[in-house]
């Protein structure tokens, strides 16, 4: 973008002015889309709240931290993605939920691994869908709760990842995840964007992410729907039932280990979880097959 400074007018301005006021640093009444001394006193301001360089003017860098500012807590959908997302909506989220007793780590407004492990907890102790996807029902229950966290300081805790997925679990194992049709290839995608959001060093990914074509030091995992077909020869894991998924998976891996290419197929109960939509009911495969996973190569 081009640099947005004093005597600029227009659109532009006023939403730069319109984000200043979700920062708290310009009045409503300042919002006329006219770059004048008020709003580069308030960009002044902002760059030395966020720890930016001093200045009056609006750079690329200053955008993009008004746009995190300007975000609050349900304005988006938050889950674990790479790259991480940021912004005061996420910091928010990571406060009530400390102050609920769910760690999140460092509050530092970036939605990683910890994040996803604390919102998890608290879904699972309300009762809601244990997905790690902050959405309408996470939050409205966050709201709910407001008058045991508003205000408070988060309870400290030790952060310990809850769950099997962990840095040198997915650093240690090469895995080629694959699916054969749209929805299959959209859960090994996703489960190789979560593997490199918790460690951008991971090699478990998804035949779309690699560069080079998979050799015989990789494992790969075929996921599949009922009714597909796959070699009688690779061990076939069924994903339900869920407690008990990491022990079959470690058998059938410690089976597929003796060939090569070593390879197991994973078979997923369907393309819908519960009544969720497609992109979610993907997004619970992913999590749950990648920490089973996870548990079963620990």
């Amino acid at each position: 973008m081009e640099t947005i400074g004093l005597n600029d007018t227009g659109a532009a301005v006023e939403d730069v002015q319109q984000r200043l006021v979700a920062a708290g640093v310009l009045p409503e009444s300042s919002v006329d889309g006219v770059y004048g001394p008020n709003t580069a006193a308030a960009v002044r301001t902002f760059r030395m709240q966020a720890g930016l360089p001093a200045g009056d003017d609006v750079t690329q860098k200053v955008w993009t931290a008004l746009v995190d500012a300007s975000y609050r807590m349900g304005d988006r959908t938050l889950y674990l993605h790479m790259p991480y997302f940021h912004g005061r909506d996420v910091l928010e989220l990571q406060q009530a939920l400390g102050a609920l007793g769910f760690s999140t780590g460092d509050e530092d407004g970036i939605f990683g691994a910890y994040t996803e492990d604390a919102l998890r907890k608290f879904q699972l102790n309300l009762g809601l869908p244990s997905d790690g996807i902050a959405g309408a029902y996470t939050y409205a229950a966050i709201r709910n709760l407001h008058h045991s966290w508003e205000g408070k300081k988060p309870i400290q805790v030790p952060v310990n990842l809850g769950f099997a997925r962990a840095a040198d679990v997915l650093e240690r194992h090469a895995i080629c995840l694959f699916g054969t049709d749209d929805f299959t290839r959209s859960v090994a995608s996703r489960m190789s964007n979560l593997s490199l959001a918790t460690n951008p060093a991971s090699k478990i990914l998804s035949a779309d992410s690699l560069l080079v074509r998979p050799d015989d030091t990789m494992t790969l995992v075929h996921i599949v729907l009922p009714g597909e077909q796959t070699d009688e020869t690779v061990p076939r894991v069924s994903f339900e039932p869920n407690a008990t998924l990491s022990l079959r998976l470690a058998s059938a891996l410690e089976k597929a280990h003796a060939t090569a290419p070593s390879r197991i197929a994973v078979e997923l109960p369907g393309s819908v979880w519960e009544d969720a939509g497609e992109g979610r009911s993907a997004q619970h495969f992913a999590i749950t097959l990648l920490d089973a996973l996870c548990a079963a190569l620990s």
